[in-house]
């Protein structure tokens, strides 16, 4: 069995190496490949992608870059296409999420358990450390939405951390290129009646300042996917 993290980059240079470590520290409990998409970074990110990947020593790091800036959501489907594992998780590039909680999120697929499993950031806390109000509540009336429009019930759609076994996921219809690929997955995963499972995450919240790219904007496209795949 194995797992492959997709990471979509754009402007990261400041995160992006430590970040890879960090990713390369964890002990997994099976084999893993690690696959960057560089969605044509204008700093230095995709040169330090790339001496990344040849200072990689055991030879699993995969690096591709678009030739323009296609969005987030485009970049996720390219690593999809091109990931060999049978397990399947998203990984952001900057310091929110922890990639020591990926383990605990992979044990229900390794035991046969679930299909997909979410970090969420909201269980057992009330509002995830560094998460800025604006933010927070986006994050729960859009998760309010996901669960009265499709019967779901959970915590946190807008998790990064989500897990899939790659038969499901490569089974979906993606065509989000932008933020909207939160929304769009659940969707058509809650459409199939595939059952998401959630697990607890940490998460430590980065300003704009710091690089956070999701705008209010996104917090609209967002609310039009989910009522398109619900109506349509």
């Amino acid at each position: 069995m194995k797992l492959s993290i997709i990471i979509p980059t754009y402007n990261e240079a400041r995160t992006i190496r430590e970040l890879i470590q960090r990713v390369q520290s964890v002990d997994y409990p099976i084999e893993h490949e690690i696959i960057i998409v560089d969605d044509a970074s204008i700093d230095r990110t995709y040169e330090k992608e790339t001496i990344l990947r040849l200072k990689n020593k055991g030879g699993n790091i995969r690096l591709f870059r678009n030739r323009i800036n296609k969005g987030k959501g485009f970049s996720i489907r390219k690593g999809i296409r091109r990931a060999k594992g049978d397990i399947i998780i998203i990984q952001d590039a900057d310091d929110e999420y922890n990639p020591q909680d990926i383990p605990s999120l992979l044990t229900p697929l390794i035991s046969g358990q679930a299909k997909v499993v979410y970090g969420s950031r909201f269980l057992g806390k009330k509002r995830p450390a560094g998460m800025a109000l604006p933010n927070y509540v986006a994050n729960r009336v859009l998760t309010l939405m996901t669960n009265i429009l499709f019967g779901t019930h959970l915590t946190d759609m807008e998790t990064c951390y989500k897990v899939f076994d790659a038969t499901v996921l490569k089974s979906l219809t993606l065509r989000a290129n932008r933020f909207t690929f939160e929304p769009e997955v659940t969707a058509l995963l809650a459409k199939k009646s595939v059952s998401i499972q959630e697990l607890p995450i940490g998460y430590n919240g980065r300003t704009a300042k710091e690089g956070k790219k999701i705008k209010a904007r996104d917090f609209f496209f967002a609310v039009a996917i989910l009522f398109r795949y619900r109506l349509f």
